[in-house]
């Protein structure tokens, strides 16, 4: 029996759409977070507030991938049809949701803890497994972000659920945003309370006399 709803949605080619115009976004916020990590003591605080706009885009994209590996692996028609990925990609699937799970998990903890805390090396350990991983990710699925990424948005390559896939994306970075926003008094508080390396140079260089 045909899920009419689902057809209306895009079915398993409309779940594909989302999935990968996710990507769109995700690439360009994840380089800059990744970026600030060169010199993370002087970007702390955008680091901090790029991985909460971040989180409701990374949890979306990761519940529209597991929802196409439960799909196809519980026997939809629809979803087999589009095939499996290469099974390099099958095979790191599953750590880098794991990675990615830790490594955002970490980072909105450490909004609740003070001082030193094991949390900072879990966070380490995890960012360096998921960057590894993500490349490999990015480099796979570069060709097919760059071809359908923005499909939803053209109008030559309609399809059901596009104004719903759109809305959803939007809202995803929108709520990314605001959660930004909202916590930005419990950001700068927790980086009150968490000087750095670069802060106490500063601190130090203010306090020694001069000649």
């Amino acid at each position: 029996m045909i899920d009419r709803g689902a057809w209306k949605l895009g079915g398993a080619d409309g779940n594909e759409r989302l999935t990968v115009a996710l990507g769109v976004p995700l690439v360009v916020l994840l380089a800059l977070e990744v970026l600030t990590t060169l010199d993370l003591p002087s970007y702390l605080s955008v680091h901090l507030f790029l991985g909460l706009v971040l989180l409701p885009v990374v949890s979306l994209k990761v519940a529209s991938a597991s929802w196409r590996a439960l799909r196809y692996y519980t026997g939809s028609a629809d979803y087999r049809r589009l095939g499996t990925p290469q099974i390099v990609l099958r095979v790191l699937a599953p750590p880098l949701v794991v990675a990615t799970v830790v490594l955002f998990g970490t980072g909105v903890a450490f909004l609740f803890v003070k001082g030193t805390h094991p949390l900072r090396t879990i966070h380490t350990f995890a960012f360096i497994a998921w960057g590894a991983i993500m490349v490999v990710h990015v480099l796979a699925y570069l060709p097919r972000l760059y071809r359908d990424g923005l499909a939803d948005w053209r109008a030559q390559r309609a399809l059901a659920g596009g104004a719903v896939r759109r809305a959803v994306l939007i809202g995803a970075l929108a709520a990314g945003v605001a959660l930004a926003l909202l916590t930005y008094t419990a950001q700068t508080s927790w980086l009150g309370s968490h000087p750095t390396g670069h802060d106490e140079r500063r601190t130090r260089g203010a306090a020694t006399p001069h000649p």
